[in-house]
């Protein structure tokens, strides 16, 4: 089964930040989308905040 959400820690590694910097990234994403906190962020949303293609970053939680 594929991947639904991403954690802080994949934030981190697929940004090149700190694990603390994933999770200031998703608390952004998720006041874009008027989520509460401590909410799962999917995929789709992350990377409609960040501009990176769905696909690759599928294929880099996949590999990791």
């Amino acid at each position: 089964m594929p991947q639904v959400v991403i954690y802080p820690k994949q934030a981190a590694a697929l940004t090149g930040n700190t694990y603390e910097a994933g999770k200031r990234l998703l608390q952004r994403v998720r006041a874009k989308f008027g989520k509460e906190a401590r909410t799962y962020v999917s995929i789709g949303e992350f990377c409609q905040y960040t501009g990176l293609p769905i696909q690759e970053v599928s294929a880099a939680l996949q590999a990791a």
